[in-house]
């Protein structure tokens, strides 16, 4: 077989990779099973043995594939979790994501039949000039924030950061580096700022090195970052930004009325 012909400024080893992709999408491999060794995709392909180590170079920076040091090279197998990060109540009187977005991640979690945790911390912090800029402060003023550290069964998942005014989080248990009974939402309520609304902010960028670290993907997968700023009638309450990895999370949105949507078609949550 000879790799398929595409542009003609395309190097060899890309054009090898784009066809690992695409038997990897067909489903010609499986996570336990392991791809052919260099040897034979040199054979198959028709081409030297280091066009094959750079396009499966390009598949590991992908997160796509992983090297097992005397096994042979699998695919990365990330199962992906679908996040429904907004979707109206499907029946009266339940509560949407706005309203117990910690909930929300446990359910779906437990109805993949997967394992969620999450570490907690509390940071005083400057105000970065975006955040400062949606809660209506001046850059560098100090903010409260609350991160969680998700894991999906002991695999990192997503970084959660919650940005209060220092003022409306003081001598609250927003100050306490644990998880609060009922979630953040029920303090927010307590002090007066139920949150009624929100605008979600999405963007596609590569993790730094920290990021990197934590996330231990492969270096040229994304981050899916979601940047929720919510609202009660009197303005901003918080800014609430969560880092993805682009290979395990999918976020869904839901619109309009949603009750007569057939119940495998719903997401896990609802």
């Amino acid at each position: 077989m000879t790799i398929p012909r595409g542009s003609a400024q395309s190097p060899k080893y890309q054009r090898l990779a784009a066809d690992l992709r695409r038997r990897i999408a067909a489903g010609e491999w499986r996570g336990d099973t392991a791809l052919p060794v260099e040897t034979e995709l040199e054979q198959h392909y028709g081409v030297a043995r280091n066009t094959v180590r750079l396009a499966v170079d390009v598949l590991v920076n992908e997160g796509r594939l992983v090297r097992l040091q005397g096994k042979g090279t699998y695919l990365k197998d990330h199962p992906v979790l679908d996040h429904r990060a907004y979707a109206p109540p499907l029946v009266p009187g339940q509560r949407d994501c706005l309203a117990g977005p910690s909930e929300v991640y446990t359910k779906e979690a437990r109805a993949a039949g997967r394992q969620l945790t999450a570490d907690f911390e509390m940071l005083i912090v400057r105000a970065r000039e975006d955040i400062a800029e949606r809660l209506g402060l001046r850059p560098g003023e100090a903010v409260v924030v609350r991160r969680q550290l998700r894991l999906i069964d002991r695999e990192p998942y997503s970084i959660e950061e919650s940005h209060y005014r220092a003022g409306l989080a003081a001598g609250t248990p927003l100050m306490e580096p644990d998880a609060v009974p009922g979630g953040d939402e029920q303090v927010l309520a307590a002090l007066g700022r139920t949150e009624v609304g929100g605008v979600d902010h999405l963007v596609s960028r590569m993790p730094g090195p920290e990021e990197s670290a934590w996330f231990q993907g492969g270096p040229g997968v994304p981050l899916l970052v979601q940047t929720r700023v919510t609202y009660d009638s009197r303005g901003p309450v918080r800014v609430i930004e969560t880092r993805y990895s682009a290979d395990r999370c999918r976020l869904v949105y839901g619109l309009g009325e949603l009750g007569g949507r057939p119940l495998e078609q719903q997401t896990p949550a609802e």
